[in-house]
């Protein structure tokens, strides 16, 4: 009907570019320009659009990036986008007033389209594109993202780590079902531990913080009610932590897999040729695999606990667990570094900036 405002949508836009040739990182810009289909020949304010993006800290000799952008506010419908990049090359913008990068040279770049067989970015088609509702825009295809593969394949990692833990209390003779209560509770109070931890080192609106998690909130609040469980049940600390290590390491293997495919904690872009192609939800580029390297480390850790338990070896309570865990958060901090997001210590992230890259 006339006169009724029109419900504003959001457009996803998927661009790609080579990273070219050089020896130090540049940051670039890439924007985008968007007409609606069937606007009038004198398209009004609502018939088109300008957006552009950041993008720091590209590594030349990486190859293809893809840059994934969201664009709100737009009338419904289908949208002819076009799209430029401007590097450093083209123009020192950073000189320059106000307003001169409009004026700066750009080369043309096109839409991005992932194969999960070749496991690689091309070129995508230029057909137009339809806006879609804004609250489900992040669910949108993002090369080498699987949205929900991090809550699925952390929900398996759990229900793994509490399959384990039975077994091992079942092969010697503990009480199964105060232990695997007391899990249930530790592992709930972790999941609370690791939201409210990522919210205090991310301030800011809560959108921001909402889809995230930190692991160390998981690990430090799940220890301290698991203790807190134990004695309250009468169970022995140390056997039943020794006990929980194998299971907490199979874990953490399985949900930094879904790190991975979600796009959280992505690495450092490398030019080096054990880097894996993949995405931190908005570039996608040729990076350290950090969250491979966790979960092969978890596995490491999982097996060798695992087998210590079983057999008994060493004869203290505990210490398993103990050694575990301590190698597990010195492997961690070694990852941290190697993260895109720039930080020194997991206790002080939130003092760090962060990057795209």
């Amino acid at each position: 009907m006339d006169g009724e405002p029109v419900e504003r949508e959001a457009l996803v836009v998927t661009l790609w570019f080579d990273s070219g040739e050089g020896t130090e990182p540049y940051s670039a810009t890439v924007r985008l320009r968007g007409r609606r289909v069937g606007s009038r020949a004198m398209p009004g304010r609502d018939d088109t659009f300008t957006h552009e993006e950041r993008v720091e800290g590209v590594v030349p000799g990486t190859g293809p990036l893809s840059v994934t952008c969201w664009v709100y506010g737009l009338v419904p419908g289908e949208w002819t986008v076009t799209g430029e990049l401007v590097r450093p090359g083209d123009a020192v913008h950073e000189r320059r007033a106000p307003g001169s990068l409009k004026r700066a040279a750009a080369e043309p770049i096109g839409p991005a389209a992932w194969s999960w067989r070749r496991w690689r970015v091309s070129g995508g088609s230029s057909a137009p594109l339809k806006t879609r509702w804004a609250m489900a825009a992040p669910l949108a295809r993002i090369p080498a993202v699987i949205p929900g593969s991090w809550p699925a394949l952390s929900g398996l990692g759990i229900l793994v780590a509490l399959s384990v833990l039975v077994a091992i209390l079942a092969h010697e003779q503990v009480p199964v079902t105060r232990s695997l209560a007391v899990s249930v509770l530790a592992i709930g109070a972790g999941l609370l531990g690791a939201k409210v931890w990522y919210a205090l080192l991310h301030p800011g609106p809560w959108r921001q913080w909402i889809g995230g998690w930190a692991v160390d909130g998981f690990l430090a609040v799940g220890f301290v009610v698991a203790v807190a469980g134990l004695v309250a049940f009468r169970l022995p600390i140390g056997a039943s932590l020794d006990a929980a290590a194998p299971g907490l390491f199979f874990g953490v293997a399985i949900g930094r897999v879904g790190c991975f495919l979600t796009g959280c904690c992505a690495g450092r872009c490398t030019r080096s040729r054990w880097g894996i192609w993949s995405s931190d939800r908005r570039v996608g580029a040729r990076r350290i695999p950090t969250q491979l390297l966790e979960s092969g480390a978890g596995l490491l850790l999982g097996i060798v606990t695992l087998l210590l338990v079983l057999d008994h070896v060493p004869t203290v309570p505990g210490l398993v667990f103990v050694a575990s865990f301590g190698t597990y958060v010195l492997v961690r901090q070694f990852l941290l570094r190697l993260r895109a997001e720039s930080r020194r210590y997991s206790w002080d992230r939130g003092l760090a900036p962060r990057s795209a890259l």
